[in-house]
């Protein structure tokens, strides 16, 4: 009897320790400093969203990867006090002549939104629209016809 004790006390020892250095090291691990990381690829907002839109394997590409970007801005949310979201949105082609395939392209008003750093709020705020900016930021990925930035800085 008194050997089973022991062996259960061994694991039930091996299984605290080894929840506490996944603790340590997988959950509790430091934040990727974005601002400062070195920008893996680098695109015009209007290549970077053709890639997303033609390219069935950009999100494994290019999600959770520090990214900048160049083009102009068209829009600026303020959807609380603390985020700004610039947002390059794209051009429709109203060439269609497919009035079904014409009106579904204009519903999804497809584009690149960066959520800033609460540093940049202020400077993104005062940039005029359809005026270039070169922002890097956090890549999340394609959410509906949106490409999903995060931590954005904005690049001098």
């Amino acid at each position: 009897m008194k050997k089973w004790i022991k062996i259960i006390l061994i694991l039930a020892t091996a299984g605290i320790i080894a929840a506490i250095l996944v603790f340590k090291f997988y959950i509790n691990k430091p934040h990727k400093d974005i601002e400062n990381a070195k920008a893996e690829y680098s695109f015009s907002a209007d290549d970077l969203y053709a890639e997303f839109k033609t390219n069935k394997q950009a999100d494994s590409l290019y999600v959770d990867k520090v990214i900048e970007i160049i083009g102009n801005i068209n829009k600026l949310e303020t959807p609380t006090d603390s985020l700004v979201v610039a947002v390059f949105s794209q051009k429709k082609d109203t060439s269609q002549t497919n009035t079904e395939e014409l009106f579904a392209e204009l519903e999804a008003e497809g584009g690149i939104r960066c959520s800033m750093l609460f540093k940049y709020n202020e400077e993104t705020k005062k940039t005029a629209l359809s005026s270039s900016l070169k922002i890097k930021g956090l890549c999340i990925g394609k959410q509906g016809s949106d490409i999903i930035f995060e931590k954005c800085s904005i690049v001098k």
